[in-house]
This record gives C-alpha cells, sequence and structure tokens, in this order.
C-alpha cells in the first residue's frame, strides 16, 4: 500500500489592519457649520410666521374689498332711489357736491405767469399730462380756477379711480417712483393709517376719507398718454369746444383715451 501524504497545514489567519484614527475637524468648520445650521432654522421660522401673516392679511383684505363693494353699491341705489322719488313728486334731485378732482395738464411752462407756475408746482403737475387728485374745498377750487388755460378737470367715477390705480399707480418712497406690485408697499408706508392693500388706497381716495393727504401723497403724478384721437383746441375752455378748464364728469371719457 502507498504511504499517505503528510496533511499540510492550516496556514494562520491574517491580522485585521488596524482601523485608521479619524481626521480631526477643524473648530473653525464645526463653528461654521453650527452657524449655518442656525442660521436655516431662525430663516424656516421666518418663512413660516410670514406665510401665517401673509394668510392672515389676505383674509382681511378680502373681507374689506367685500365691504367697499356694498358700500359702493348702496350708494348707488341710493342716488338711484332718490332721484325717482323727486321725479315721480314733480322735482329735481340736487346731488351732493363732488369732493374729489382729477387733474390733468394739458399746456407747457410757455409764457407762463408766476402764480399759476407755482400752483402747477404745488399740485405737483410738473409735466404735461401728468394728473393728479384733489381735494375740492374752497382754496383747491380758488387754485384751479386760476391754472384753468393750462389744465383740465373733472370729478372721477369709481372706475377711473380704479383704472388708474391699477393701471398708472406708482408709489412715492424715499423720493423714488416704484410700481406698485405688492400690497406690502401699501402697508409698509400707511399700515399706521389702516391702509393695507390697494382697495384700500382706491376707497380712501374716491371717499376722500380722513387719511386721503397721505394717501394721495404716496402715489406719484399719473404720466398719461396723449388722448387717442389728439386734442381739440387746448387754447379754448371746454364750454367753448375746447379742451381746457371744467368738464366735470366728461373727464372720465378723457381719461379712458388717455389711459
Amino acid at each position: 500500500m502507498a504511504s499517505k501524504a503528510p496533511a499540510k497545514s492550516a496556514a494562520p489567519a491574517k491580522a485585521a489592519p488596524a482601523a485608521k484614527p479619524a481626521t480631526p475637524v477643524p473648530e473653525t468648520v464645526l463653528k461654521k457649520r453650527k452657524t449655518t445650521e442656525e442660521l436655516q432654522a431662525a430663516a424656516a421660522t421666518k418663512r413660516a410666521e410670514i406665510r401665517k401673516k401673509s394668510k392672515a392679511t389676505r383674509r382681511v383684505i378680502f373681507k374689506r374689498a367685500e365691504k367697499y363693494i356694498k358700500e359702493y353699491r348702496s350708494q348707488e341705489r341710493s342716488l338711484i332711489r332718490f332721484r325717482r322719488q323727486a321725479k315721480a313728486a314733480g322735482d329735481f334731485y340736487v346731488e351732493p357736491e363732488p369732493k374729489l378732482a382729477l387733474v390733468v395738464r394739458i399746456s407747457g411752462v410757455n409764457n407762463l405767469h408766476p402764480k399759476p407756475r407755482k400752483i402747477l408746482q404745488l399740485l405737483r403737475l410738473r409735466q404735461i399730462n401728468n394728473a393728479v387728485f384733489v381735494r375740492l374745498n374752497k382754496a383747491t377750487t380758488t387754485m384751479l380756477r386760476l391754472i384753468e388755460p393750462y389744465v383740465t378737470y373733472g370729478y372721477p367715477n369709481l372706475k377711473t379711480v380704479k383704472e388708474l390705480v391699477y393701471k398708472r399707480g406708482f408709489a412715492k418712497i424715499n423720493k423714488n417712483r416704484i410700481p406698485i406690485t405688492d400690497n406690502s408697499l401699501i402697508e409698509s408706508k400707511l399700515g399706521k393709517h389702516g391702509l393695507v392693500c390697494t382697495e384700500d388706497l382706491i376707497h380712501e381716495i374716491f371717499t376722500v376719507g380722513k387719511h386721503f393727504k397721505q394717501a394721495n401723497k404716496f402715489l406719484w403724478p399719473f404720466k398719461l398718454s396723449n388722448p387717442k384721437g389728439g386734442w381739440t383746441k387746448k387754447l379754448n375752455h371746454f364750454n367753448e369746444g375746447g379742451d381746457a378748464g371744467l368738464r366735470e364728469d366728461k373727464i372720465n371719457e378723457l381719461v379712458q383715451r388717455m389711459n
């Protein structure tokens, strides 16, 4: 019988490689990570607060807009009712004196007397086709009569006021002309007067409220275009077939052509 081969001895097990020591992180990097995490957490908290506040503000704005619409419709229905009652009684209904006027400059500065020039500056009508809202009282009525050859003005309706503010409305913030693209602009400047949105601004202007001065000053003078179809005759008064002077509610038709 053949002799058996001697059994091979088992190879010794290899020792596991020693674990590498962890690289120490510099203290500045740890501080920077901590600061970044704190800033991110603060920003997230601030965003959540802004969203919450914005949601509450939108709810308030919606309710105010509904209230204003009801108020405008109620005034319109009351006016119609008074007219019908007067007509049924064989009388005439005398409407209340208008409190708001829209003034549009139509002439330049050539051969302009210093007094009307100063009035135009006070009304912020520094360029042709500039338009501003004016509260009507004895003083402003006298001023408008003195500058009648250089402006045309009348009594705007709600539609005209809305279209001007929404389409041509710019805010005066830190002497800069800023487009009104967000209600936060209005709230930041007029929030202390209770005006937080565009509808508040329109309502304050149209009704000539107690904060009319601040609301009107917040608006940059409107820059209108030349009217479609052109002017008739700037040198003549509106009552004589021209363009200058008072045109009462006909100002709305003119603004439609200039807006």
